[in-house]
């Protein structure tokens, strides 16, 4: 899918939260690669490589930009799942049911 926004992620050496959400994206982007939804290419940017984003981001890291969407101090898996779904998915990222036979 062409038109799946990058994904970034502003971190910084040895920020455990940063870590963190790191490793909770990945799970993320592993579950939906396996239900054949469309996931993001991630640019992690570490703040200290620039002044402008140490001074912007330095108490909120990990800070997510996705989108039209901006996070800031990132530490639940649910949020970035449902940024993700909100993002990418109408139906929120649950994969679509089939009907069944019988109506249900």
């Amino acid at each position: 899918m062409n038109d799946v926004p990058r994904l970034i992620i502003y971190t910084k050496p040895g920020c455990g939260l940063c870590r963190e959400a790191l490793e909770a994206l990945e799970l993320i982007i592993e579950g939906r690669r396996a239900l054949a939804l469309p996931v993001p290419a991630v640019e992690e940017r570490d703040i200290t490589s620039d002044p402008a984003w140490e001074r912007a981001w330095f108490d909120k890291i990990p800070v997510v930009d996705f989108g039209d969407r901006h996070l800031e101090l990132v530490t639940s898996p649910a949020k970035l799942r449902r940024l993700l779904g909100d993002v990418l998915d109408t139906d929120g990222g649950i994969p679509p049911v089939e009907a069944s036979p019988l109506g249900g």
